[in-house]
């Protein structure tokens, strides 16, 4: 059962929801639903809103997951400390967003971060403009800050992009299988990316790359023969 703490900052709203639950921080499961912010001019200002429970209620509720699956810390204190760092960026924005979670996985060594709120669409822009911006920045802040890799969604923007992607190759699926030779439609911001590792995951045994069209815009290439074949 998760409890709600409201104080002036997140280390008060840690503390009550330690002395109240009679425990230790460690030993709590804590999602931040607000950041505090002093406003503007005195006026504006929110409270540390959080959510917090007994790790072992977690355990308990994710006892079939998969061994992989419990590798990724969605609290740990390196997740708390990015989800701290992500939210007063948020904070200094002009969108309404919030940090809906950040997970750490140490076999990976990846970190993903989830923002969502009533701007999520503007935050994602037309054809995932400033997604791909945010998404460069943080990555490379991740990178150099944590030496982790950083995977952004806004929303559910990403997901529906691997979805719209996953079922663009499955059509290209005959002709790949029949020609030498194969281009993707021209494709623009994270949609290269996705359909780059896509067509490597399901066709390793060819050569797949990128090439940049005179618009601007970029293409994959899938031939019949690896990269130094």
């Amino acid at each position: 059962m998760k409890n709600q703490f409201t104080a002036d900052t997140l280390e008060d709203a840690y503390k009550e929801a330690s002395l109240t639950l009679e425990c230790s921080i460690i030993d709590l499961d804590i999602e931040v639903l607000q950041y505090p912010s002093k406003g503007f001019l005195g006026m504006f200002a929110k409270k540390a809103i959080i959510e917090a429970r007994f790790k072992n209620e977690k355990k308990q509720a994710n006892d079939q997951e998969s061994k992989k699956e419990n590798t990724t810390i969605k609290n740990s204190p390196l997740s708390l400390e990015i989800e701290e760092k992500m939210g007063y960026l948020l904070q200094s924005s002009c969108f309404d967003a919030y940090v809906h979670e950040v997970k750490v996985d140490e076999d990976t060594h990846q970190v993903y971060i989830k923002i969502d709120g009533e701007d999520a669409a503007l935050m994602i822009g037309k054809e995932g403009y400033r997604y791909k911006a945010l998404s460069y920045m943080i990555y490379n802040w991740i990178k150099i800050k944590y030496n982790l890799t950083a995977t952004l969604e806004i929303a559910s923007f990403l997901q529906t992009q691997k979805e719209s992607i996953a079922n663009y190759i499955e059509s290209l699926k005959e002709r790949i299988e029949e020609n030498a030779k194969v281009q993707t439609k021209p494709l623009d911001g994270i949609l290269v990316k996705l359909a780059l590792d896509g067509l490597r995951e399901k066709y390793p045994e060819k050569y797949v790359a990128i090439r940049t069209l005179k618009s601007g815009k970029k293409i994959v290439i899938v031939n019949d023969y690896k990269r130094g074949g």
